[in-house]
């Protein structure tokens, strides 16, 4: 199991290019089952969740090419399996995004329960209830989620999720594509993956209208086409590496990137005192004030305001802040692990419920420090990076699940960083592979 050893106290300097959206790759990568034809995506990130993205695919009989390890040319003319099965699914929520495309054009669909990192339980019941709602048939069996259109189609209708659910959203707008009539989706989710995969569908022929609003509208149509598209930047990558920049000393000038896509981040960055400048539309440039760090709260909400996904990221900035933050997580109810590795590095937080007390600014030292998700996995990243001595980080699987090339992309920046390997299971990161799946 491979890990990172980091040597704190460099700032990173320089300029550093950020990778298409995870998140919106997964279910662009789940989309091109609605189609027959081949869609070619851009700007595909080259990680492990889309790795097992790719083999799900191909499990269920699409072909797939790739010219580069950011294009992806994928065939789904000939899908012969309707079933994700537990060995890829474990070790991957998103693949729960098959069910709606699986359903939508074939009218059948069993997909395992999904898997994914340890911040607390997601359940699908939300997406489950949309799909009976457009006429679906929906069981539970053995721990797959077996559904079918009795018609051999699904039929538009109105619904409202009673909570926001992004992946919710997303398996509904690829299940409703192909539906007879017009599906209404209310309380929809807004973060900008919606949009960029109704832009994909829109070029395949869907006509959804309405993404990145609470509502959502799909004309159902009779088949869709080839296209091609290019994934968004991923906004998660941005903001860490504005925190790095910050929590480091240093100055990054980060580009490819989407600063519309982060406003609440940038905003509360400012607050606490980093100096971000929007150098142009895709560029951003961001250092630590003269004043240093100040401490600021912050509470996890859905799009467009604080992600949860920057909380644990914000949480080990905080720890270098003059004065006490308090950060509220109201999306995951176990979404603080990270805090008990950040404690043992020399951390003063306190935890109660859902609620975490900072106290800055202390000094960090390097620890033996163990990953329990991806967003975990990145503030220990930061927090070596910030820290006096040697960290190293175990089960780093987790970040290879969602930024691409990590330890190239700070040893570029002047961060002393290296893939410790206890076993020969992945070509190391400054390659083009990120691990064995």
């Amino acid at each position: 199991m491979d890990k990172f050893l980091i040597k704190g106290g460099n700032p990173l300097r320089g300029r550093v290019s950020i990778s298409g959206a995870k998140n919106s790759a997964l279910p662009c990568l789940a989309a091109t089952l609605l189609s027959p034809a081949t869609v070619t995506l851009h700007n595909v990130p080259y990680v492990r969740d889309l790795i097992t993205q790719r083999r799900l695919l191909e499990d269920l009989g699409a072909q797939t090419l790739t010219p580069d390890v950011h294009t992806h040319k994928i065939t789904a003319a000939h899908i012969e399996n309707f079933e994700a099965p537990y060995e890829l699914v474990k070790t991957m929520r998103a693949s729960v995004l098959a069910l709606g495309p699986l359903l939508g054009r074939f009218g059948k669909a069993k997909v395992s329960l999904p898997g994914g990192c340890a911040i607390g339980t997601r359940p699908i019941d939300l997406h489950l209830r949309a799909f009976e709602e457009l006429g679906a048939e929906v069981s539970l069996e053995s721990g797959d989620v077996v559904a079918r259109a009795p018609r051999g189609r699904l039929v538009g209708a109105e619904m409202e999720f009673e909570k926001v659910t992004v992946t919710g959203t997303e398996n509904v707008m690829m299940a409703a594509v192909l539906a007879e009539g017009t599906t209404v989706i209310r309380n929809a989710a807004c973060e900008p993956e919606i949009p960029d995969l109704a832009d994909l569908l829109n070029k395949m022929g869907a006509k959804v209208q309405g993404a990145g609003t609470p509502t959502i509208t799909i004309e159902g149509v009779e088949g869709l086409g080839e296209a091609e598209h290019t994934i968004i930047a991923d906004r998660i990558e941005t903001g860490t590496f504005a925190v790095a920049a910050a929590i480091t000393g240093g100055e990054l000038e980060i580009a490819n990137c989407r600063p519309d896509h982060i406003g609440a981040v940038i905003e509360k960055l400012r607050e606490a005192g980093v100096e971000i400048e929007e150098l142009d539309e895709t560029t951003l440039k961001v250092r630590r004030s003269d004043g240093g760090l100040k401490a600021s709260n912050v509470t996890t909400e859905p799009y467009p305001l604080f992600p949860t996904d920057m909380q644990a990221q914000y949480m080990t900035l905080m720890t270098q802040a003059e004065g006490t933050s308090e950060i509220i997580e109201t999306i995951f109810e176990n979404r603080f692990m990270h805090a008990s590795e950040l404690i043992r590095m020399g951390a003063d937080i306190e935890i109660h419920g859902n609620h975490a007390t900072v106290k800055g600014p202390v000094k960090l030292k390097g620890a033996p420090v163990l990953a329990s998700d991806l967003r975990a996995s990145a503030s220990l990243v930061l927090a070596g990076l910030a820290a006096e001595g040697e960290t190293m980080i175990d089960r780093v699987y987790h970040i290879d699940r969602g930024y691409e090339t990590i330890v190239r992309k700070i040893g570029a920046l002047g961060g002393d960083i290296q893939r410790i390997k206890e076993q020969i299971t992945s070509v190391a990161d400054s390659g083009e592979a990120v691990g064995s799946t």
